[in-house]
């Protein structure tokens, strides 16, 4: 039997990292976003605003290969090809980079607006982190 609340901080911690890298890349406005109590299916959104495309896809990369080396494989990608948004999936954590204007369309964070922020600079630096 799996345990929740170690599969929940692992995902966290997924997604923390997955932040720290938009952020360490010059990401802009990066956000974790909270779903477990929203929806079953995933447990945390990580998005970010990219200002090219090979931005993008530097950051697409290092959250993959930095996820990979932790076990966490990629489940789907979408978007590689396009030059305003990619999105990789790992099941429990879903990676978002958006140019500006796509990040706006879609609107992500109104559209998941029961999802609770999470603090992820200050969680990787804790205890659990």
């Amino acid at each position: 039997m799996v345990d929740k609340t170690a599969a929940k901080s692992r995902s966290l911690l997924h997604a923390c990292q997955s932040a720290k890298v938009c952020d360490d890349l010059r990401g802009e406005d990066t956000v974790v976003l909270d779903l477990t109590g929203v929806t079953p299916l995933f447990d945390f959104f990580v998005i970010t605003t990219g200002n090219s495309r090979r931005q993008m896809h530097a950051i697409a990369e290092e959250v993959d290969r930095i996820l990979e080396a932790d076990g966490s494989a990629r489940r789907g990608l979408e978007g590689y090809d396009s030059s305003t948004w990619i999105v990789q999936d790992y099941g429990d954590v879903v990676l978002h980079v958006f140019t500006g204007e796509a990040r706006s369309l879609y609107d992500l964070e109104h559209l998941w607006g029961d999802a609770v922020p999470v603090d992820w600079a200050s969680a990787l630096h804790s205890p659990q982190g």
